[in-house]
């Protein structure tokens, strides 16, 4: 299974804190609130890790987060072969740049935004459902990082209207997530009017990540994975069609544009 070096090294040091704390498994679970017979299993590698008992245990063994921090790494290393450079690229990018025609890119979406489009695939269980969530969660700690200067989306209005009734509350809290997004100063969100019923971001989502050395990769995402393009002719395309498609979303007028849709809700 990817991943489980990290996952095995995971419960290795669970084990090693433990015992130096001279906490039988028993003692130890009262105080992660869990029971012996589970702390056992984990250890064992007979119940997967779990992130909240893994953040009291970060917390009673005093680890400064290490635990947490390693399960990061895990989940990491159990993403598919083709995404890992991507997330490579984006975790050292300077600049980003996302266009995404029906979704709310993944870096800029609310927990439970992330939660209902993941959930969208009836083969995942809840447990990949939620370690799916974790892991996109996670990514985004990246807006907060000093290399990263700009991080610049474009999405269409449609993807800020596509909510019935249900959905209707929680698109109203990711929109409003957007709108705080943007007031960070790396962060701008532009949004494609209706009116401009064709463009040519229609063809398809497509990401662009800039790193310290001047050259950018671009990703492409389809239903089956996704693709990192390095080719300097891809890439040329990519970029003129980035240029294109921002030129139909002024940023101006797409802050005003998320607030008049969440107005014509209330």
């Amino acid at each position: 299974m990817e991943g489980e070096p990290t996952a095995e090294l995971i419960r290795a040091q669970l084990r090693r804190l433990r015992v130096n704390a001279e906490l039988s498994q028993d003692e130890f679970g009262k105080l992660v609130h869990f029971s012996g017979s589970q702390v056992s299993a984990i250890e064992l590698g007979q119940r997967p890790l779990d992130r909240f008992f893994l953040k009291r245990a970060d917390e009673v063994l005093d680890t400064g987060g290490l635990l947490t921090s390693l399960l990061k790494l895990a989940e990491r290393d159990g993403q598919p072969s083709w995404f890992r450079p991507w997330l490579e690229a984006e975790r050292q990018a300077q600049q980003l740049r996302c266009y995404q025609p029906s979704l709310v890119p993944g870096l800029l979406q609310t927990e439970n935004y992330a939660r209902a489009i993941i959930r969208t695939d009836d083969m995942l269980g809840d447990d990949e459902v939620e370690k799916r969530l974790a892991v996109r969660m996670d990514r985004q700690s990246i807006l907060t990082q000093p290399n990263l200067t700009t991080f610049v989306a474009v999405m269409d209005e449609l993807v800020l209207r596509r909510a019935d009734e249900s959905f209707r509350g929680l698109m109203g809290q990711q929109i409003a997530h957007l709108i705080e997004c943007v007031e960070r100063s790396r962060v701008s969100v532009h949004i494609v009017p209706a009116e401009v019923s064709l463009h040519v971001g229609l063809a398809g989502p497509f990401s662009l990540a800039r790193g310290s050395d001047g050259g950018w990769v671009g990703y492409l995402e389809n239903q089956l994975g996704g693709a990192v393009i390095d080719k300097e002719d891809d890439l040329a395309v990519l970029l003129a069609r980035w240029e294109s498609v921002r030129s139909e979303a002024p940023r101006g007028r797409s802050v005003d544009l998320m607030k008049e849709v969440m107005t014509s809700w209330s």
